[in-house]
């Protein structure tokens, strides 16, 4: 064989080496979600967030519902990439500006997070770790079980409000559309059960209730539970912009637990999705299952807040460590992958 074809055949066997190393090399680079990512990097990571969870919780106590709705409208809204923290711009209403995020608050409370997690180790830990380590933190200020949840999601660059009804489930949609919509993120029925027991905590604003007392009240409401929905809700419409508001759980309205479900069976749910949850036969017995046992009820919720956790996230060179959650690092002009 002719020396020039010998070489031709030793750059082409190069070629292919170097291919092949640059895929391995790209696959090293990007091992997606793993257990404690940040343990060379920046190994006080999550007890720095854990810190300030519980600081944050001290001082006001509604930041761990804030927390765990973020997870919810942030991850179920095509990924968990810290969207719902970007601020809108001239371009694009953000996320959190439409009316689905209407009561959603204390999005300073990350930033002071992020802050302390910068002073240890800056531009190291995403916004979208921060948002679902928060949350991990929070179910567990509220009496719920310790969740050990995955990290590596890096942040992405543009807020979709236009994509957010696609997405994001409603509590006056038909249990079938919120079963579906779940079950696209790879959340099953049970699943879908135990996430509504989030439902257990926080509160929901009259303007989400009026509905269901006015001009009539719902006939499938307990009688008993009425009058206390009726004078938290005195007005037909009431001001968005008043505290008006009834606990989602007169029982224990600060503790994470299964009250939830007895509440739901016996006609006390306050949105439409906890009655059609504990009605609907796909559903019913999930939720009596639950009702019986918290210990059932926290090992779902701790498998679906995993599974909703890693829904499509952005790893290894995809999106950008933002330097401030509510922003874009200015760099950057392009869109998500």
């Amino acid at each position: 064989m002719a020396p020039k074809h010998f070489i031709f055949l030793a750059l082409l066997s190069f070629s292919v080496v170097s291919l092949l190393s640059l895929a391995f090399a790209d696959e090293e680079k990007d091992p997606g979600l793993v257990m404690n990512y940040y343990k060379e990097t920046c190994p006080q990571a999550e007890e720095v967030i854990r810190e300030q969870v519980k600081l944050l919780y001290k001082r006001h106590k509604n930041t761990a519902f804030s927390w765990l709705r973020n997870i919810f409208h942030d991850c179920a809204v095509q990924r968990c990439d810290a969207s719902l923290l970007l601020d809108s711009t001239r371009r694009s209403l953000s996320e959190k500006e439409t009316d689905r995020s209407f009561g959603l608050r204390n999005f300073r409370y990350i930033e002071t997070i992020k802050e302390a997690v910068e002073r240890e180790c800056p531009g190291v830990v995403s916004c979208a770790d921060i948002l679902v380590l928060s949350a991990r933190d929070a179910i567990v200020s509220l009496g719920g079980p310790h969740i050990g949840l995955k990290t590596g999601r890096r942040d992405g660059r543009r807020s979709r409000a236009e994509v957010v009804e696609q997405y994001l489930p409603d509590h006056n949609e038909s249990i079938s559309s919120v079963l579906h919509k779940f079950g696209a993120m790879g959340i099953d029925t049970p699943a879908v059960v135990a996430l509504l027991g989030a439902h257990s905590v926080g509160r929901t604003h009259c303007v989400k209730l009026v509905h269901r007392l006015y001009p009539e009240v719902d006939p499938v409401l307990n009688p008993d539970h009425v009058p206390h929905m009726l004078k938290k809700c005195p007005d037909s419409i009431p001001d968005p912009k008043a505290v008006q508001y009834v606990r989602n759980d007169r029982g224990t309205p600060m503790v994470l637990d299964n009250n939830y479900y007895r509440n739901i069976l016996d006609n006390k749910g306050l949105l439409i999705v906890d009655h059609q949850l504990a009605t609907d036969k796909r559903t019913k017995p999930y939720v009596k299952k639950m009702a019986k046992s918290q210990e059932y009820f926290f090992k779902e919720f701790s498998r679906a807040i995993t599974l909703l956790s890693e829904n499509n996230p952005l790893t290894g060179t995809k999106g950008e460590i933002r330097k401030q959650c509510n922003v874009a690092n200015k760099m950057h002009h392009e869109e998500d992958p």
